[in-house]
């Protein structure tokens, strides 16, 4: 499969794609109806370079996708900025696909000098974010029951005091 990422920015035809996944995979829940997604996805492209949104195309066809915003996490106010909604369909999973986004997702932010990422998973995904340089910073937290982890920016390194 021929993997291609591009920035929604440059690839709008696929907002109603990404905003259906979405809206199954975790606005529903929420009682959100499927136009707050696609209201939200049309603030992401309207912005100028954060937040923004990923699409991933196999063989030119929609794969996933991954978002990087400001803040995921209420109870969490003082963290971010995170990496979240990431979406690789069933069909591709398995494919490094995911990884594939989060890590481009991750050099973008870091490129714009945010100095920590963060993200939350469900606890199985641990070995899949540890695997892949993530510090696991907080195990089963709140309702959700989620993993937070967190990322340096190489190039924004603490110094040694």
């Amino acid at each position: 499969m021929s993997l291609q990422i591009l920035n929604l920015r440059d690839a709008r035809q696929f907002i109603p794609d990404i905003a259906d996944r979405l809206w199954h995979a975790w606005w529903r829940h929420d009682g959100h109806p499927p136009s707050a997604v696609v209201d939200a996805l049309n603030e992401v492209v309207a912005a100028p370079a954060f937040p923004f949104t990923l699409v991933a195309l196999g063989d030119g066809v929609f794969a996933g996708t991954v978002t990087a915003i400001a803040s995921d996490m209420d109870e969490r106010p003082e963290l971010g900025p995170w990496i979240a909604a990431l979406w690789v369909e069933p069909a591709c999973r398995g494919t490094g696909i995911a990884r594939t986004l989060v890590e481009q997702a991750t050099a973008t932010m870091f490129a714009q000098g945010h100095p920590q990422v963060y993200l939350y998973a469900i606890p199985p995904l641990q070995p899949f974010y540890l695997g892949m340089g993530w510090t696991l910073r907080e195990e089963r937290f709140g309702k959700m029951g989620v993993d937070i982890y967190s990322r340096h920016n190489p190039g924004n390194a603490p110094s040694a005091a």
